[in-house]
């Protein structure tokens, strides 16, 4: 086995980017904190960038910079982006365009079909009597949820006012507003639930550990924590580099390989029942990458924040070669559905699962 290289002496930090605030021109923020030399999962040195990309699903301003950790695995954004820049970067503005087929692929991961899967992944346990959706949204999977378990009541938390929304509509019984890391949150929740899902939410979080940490306390002893999130390790990640859709740069900001969480869970005294990847894969690498490729190979589009439009030409053409090449994402499409049997049983699958089981009392 070779020797491990020595570390690297961390690099002087670069400057923090300043964005422009689209809604408030005059306005600037601090969107990145400082870039870190080690790994914020192991602290190792051993840091090597995997990509810098700009933001290819919004075409809002700005580079990223994505790192991997050579020790652990654990991939993340290297310099983060600050509370205020992710708000700005997750903020939808008025005018901005909008990459309809990229998310059309990405609808994949919260199609119905999913969420009974994800929701059957707990049938063995038996039928819990409360569960909390972290990061809920909408409510899509506590309705899907409800009918592989009617007499469970659902609840839902989202940090914003979508759940109320969801609550109105009857996908959840109860609805918080705000994040699980919030104490008063964590103190009203504390030991209420037997599940806590996770689905695609700790890749948004600034500290998943955090996340985690949070979740065990609101759970009752022996509850279980079923998670679904990205695997950097999938083989499309290294073959399409910044065109690989899961990435999302700015808005995904770890990426956790399952041995780093398995390994994590175990630490805070729970046991791992189940991983799964084959069931948790979704079939849209191929189309993803093609959507993201087509939309920045064509006129760049008009954006609320660009000095001088784009003349109506250009945009005019942006839109005919647009709809010109949507046979092509929809053959990657095909493609993708026609593999998933196959990819899902091997280190192409771009997602896992893990269901664990909190200590008992």
């Amino acid at each position: 086995m070779p020797a491990p290289s020595a570390p690297v002496a961390p690099s002087a930090p670069a400057a923090p980017a300043v964005f422009t605030a689209p809604a408030v021109p005059r306005a600037t923020v601090r969107v990145h904190e400082p870039r870190r030399a080690d790994c914020p999962w192991c602290g190792s040195l051993r840091l090597r960038t995997r990509l810098r990309s700009g933001d290819l699903l919004r075409h809002k301003p700005g580079t990223f910079t994505v790192d991997r950790c050579r020790d652990c695995g654990h991939t993340f954004q290297n310099p983060r982006l600050t509370a205020e820049g992710l708000a700005l970067y997750r903020r939808t503005v008025r005018g901005e365009p909008r990459d309809h087929a990229a998310e059309r692929v990405l609808a994949l991961r919260g199609s119905r079909r999913r969420r009974r899967s994800a929701a059957h992944a707990m049938l063995r346990f038996g039928e819990p009597e409360s569960w909390l959706d972290v990061g809920t949204g909408h409510g899509g999977f506590p309705a899907t949820a409800r009918e592989v378990f009617p007499y469970t009541a659902f609840d839902g938390l989202d940090p914003t006012r979508r759940v109320e929304r969801a609550r109105v509509a009857g996908r959840v019984e109860e609805a918080y507003v705000g994040r699980l890391t919030d104490p008063r949150i964590t103190a009203r929740l504390r030991a209420r639930y037997d599940v806590v899902s996770m689905f695609h939410h700790l890749e948004r979080t600034t500290d998943p550990r955090a996340e985690l940490a949070a979740a065990l306390e609101v759970l009752r002893p022996g509850g279980h924590l079923l998670i679904e999130t990205l695997d950097p390790r999938s083989v499309f990640a290294a073959l399409f580099g910044r065109w690989w859709l899961p990435y999302d740069q700015p808005r995904h900001l770890h990426l956790m390989p399952p041995r780093n969480l398995r390994i994590e869970l175990e630490a805070w005294g729970c046991a791992v029942v189940g991983v799964e990847h084959h069931s948790a894969h979704v079939p849209h690498d191929l189309a993803g990458a093609a959507a993201l490729a087509l939309s920045h190979a064509l006129p760049a589009p008009d954006t609320p924040w660009r000095a001088i439009p784009p003349s109506h030409l250009r945009q005019h053409l942006r839109t005919a070669l647009l709809r010109a090449g949507s046979p092509l994402v929809a053959a990657a499409a095909v493609t993708d559905h026609a593999l998933a049997p196959v990819l899902r049983h091997t280190r192409f699958a771009n997602t896992y699962r893990i269901v664990a089981r909190a200590p008992q009392a």
